[in-house]
């Protein structure tokens, strides 16, 4: 693969961000038999046993890269990899932020690696691709080279039918960490030192937040005599980093999607009067009062991370889940998390996150590789459980020990590191290849202190204010993620930048019907009955599993 930065295309169609689903379509392919026939008569390989290859075998791989981590050559767990198999990947690391972008260049430009690592393959690309042949079908390679895949699909059945597209192909590999912690990404977090200091109870109505936000940039709460205190700050339509969360207190959460679902129905949150409402009150209340970091609406990881160290304490709160990643270990005793806030109808909600189940284009092999009996045999070493954990967390001896039983707990973290940091720096992390089940925490693994205190933290404040239903994972017929892909992309692009623009220049009430009149333009209530189309198949099949009797597809 010549060096994807000199080549020129156009950007690649971007698909929707829909999960899998059900398929009761078989699962063969001749074109991933004849892929796997590629080199296996070659006596250099083991179908076996390690190492892979008896020779080094090289192959190229495109991944993304958190802001953190080493390039993947250098990571060791990839470098413990390379010795067991023999297998080299010559990495080429992008960023995360700019992945998505890039890749697609990447693809169009016709240029491929040998395969796509954490590779965030959207349902629209993972067919599309499969269509036109960009990334081959694996069904076969896992069948004759895949023993974990095998032995986890046996295990799981479900995860196996997750994966699988309608035509009966699977196009991508899952990734997983089993432990029901994204139900609510957005913890909303505050100074709690600031308001001890200030004389302030702990806020439980959006109003009493907004007071405690104005306190906190008038007060001088941190004491330097400056004026440079940020009330708060959030990076907009990011995920865990978002304000979406607190629209529950006008009686209905906003997510990503800007989809929920209440008694069956989808509904479309930024159409809705409550949305709007909300809209009203963060310019009006907040924006327009300087109570919103102006850099919310453009900053990246990085600077909203950084924010929480400066060397004067000046964050007055947050949308993260994780305290101690945004302001460090030492700060976060000062910092407390907000249950969901009464809003002004006296409505106290979080939404629930849609999806769910694992990712499936979490690895995927083009074309252009020579050798995807070898590639697969290395990614299958990734879904042994212990492997999968390493690759998730981080290596054994680094991250975790083995206790006397032989389950993997982990070690301390280096001082004055956050495990949201450490993991950055030792692991591809949550979006790498590789499921972790239910049945794996205590037993393969232990649970990171951090996800522990986070299943407790949406058990004690999020948990008892959730809305109970979410939008499920669906894999869509083709000609449906076609029309969805149409639509979707640049209405939401439109939903989201005129979200930012009311908010910080308001306008809301004079502007409201053109907007929606807009939005149905570009096709707002097709994309609607397409979800819902979905939504309903879904419960259907679903039914029939449970109350017809047939087997799960």
């Amino acid at each position: 693969m010549k060096s994807w930065y000199k080549k020129a295309g156009i950007l690649a169609l971007a698909g929707a961000f829909v999960l899998s689903g059900c398929s009761g379509k078989g699962n063969s392919s001749e074109g991933s038999k004849n892929q796997a026939n590629s080199s296996v008569e070659d006596t250099n390989f083991n179908k076996t046993g390690l190492p892979i290859v008896n020779d080094t075998v090289t192959l190229t791989m495109v991944s993304p890269k958190a802001a953190l981590a080493p390039e993947y050559s250098e990571m060791e767990i990839f470098k413990r990899l390379e010795k067991e198999t023999n297998v080299k990947i010559n990495w080429e690391n992008i960023p995360d932020t700019d992945y998505t972008e890039k890749k697609n260049l990447l693809i169009a430009s016709g240029d491929l690696p040998d395969a796509f690592y954490a590779a965030g393959f959207t349902d629209y690309e993972l067919i599309n691709f499969g269509k036109d042949g960009t990334i081959i079908p694996l069904e076969d390679l896992i069948d004759q080279y895949a023993p974990n895949l095998k032995a986890l699909f046996e295990r799981r059945p479900d995860i196996k039918s997750t994966i699988t597209a309608p035509d009966g192909h699977i196009y991508g590999l899952p990734s997983w960490e089993d432990n029901n912690l994204g139900t609510n990404p957005f913890f909303h977090v505050i100074n709690k030192s600031w308001l001890d200091k200030l004389g302030l109870k702990m806020p439980q109505t959006l109003d009493e937040y907004t007071e405690a936000l104005v306190a906190f940039k008038t007060q001088d709460p941190n004491g330097n005599g400056k004026q440079d205190e940020i009330p708060l700050s959030f990076m907009h339509m990011q995920w865990c980093m978002d304000i979406a969360g607190i629209f529950g207190a006008f009686g209905l959460p906003d997510n990503l999607e800007h989809r929920v679902v209440r008694d069956g129905k989808v509904i479309f949150t930024a159409t809705q009067p409550e949305y709007k409402e909300a809209l009203k009150y963060f310019h009006e209340k907040w924006y327009k009062q300087g109570l919103i970091d102006p850099e919310s609406f453009t900053q990246d990881a990085a600077q909203y991370l950084a924010k929480g160290k400066s060397s004067d304490e000046t964050l007055g709160s947050y949308i993260w889940w994780e305290i101690e990643e945004v302001v460090g270990t030492e700060r976060s005793k000062d910092y407390a998390l907000l249950s969901p806030l009464k809003g002004p109808s006296g409505d106290q909600l979080i939404g629930r996150a849609n999806g769910g189940g694992p990712g499936r284009g979490a690895f995927v092999i083009t074309k252009a590789n020579k050798n995807p009996e070898i590639t697969m045999r290395w990614i299958d070493q990734q879904y042994e459980p212990y492997m999968a954990a390493q690759i998730h967390w981080g290596p054994l001896d680094v991250v975790f020990e083995k206790d006397e039983n032989g389950k993997l707990v982990n070690l301390p973290l280096p001082e004055g590191t956050s495990a949201g940091e450490f993991r950055q720096k030792v692991a591809p992390g949550s979006g790498g290849p590789g499921v972790i089940t239910f049945e794996d925490f205590g037993k393969v693994v232990d649970m990171e202190p951090r996800a522990q205190q986070r299943a407790k933290d949406l058990e004690q404040y999020y948990n008892p204010y959730m809305e109970k239903e979410n939008y499920p994972s669906i894999f869509f017929e083709p000609e449906e993620l076609d029309k969805i892909n149409k639509i979707e992309p640049e209405l939401i692009k439109y939903v989201n930048t005129q979200r930012g623009k009311f908010i910080v220049d308001g306008g809301v009430d004079g502007q409201w019907d053109s907007y929606v009149k807009t939005l149905e333009k570009m096709g707002l209530n097709e994309l609607m009955e397409l979800y819902q189309t979905g939504l309903d198949r879904y419960y259907a099949n679903l039914n029939k599993l449970t109350i017809g009797g047939e087997k799960p597809c």
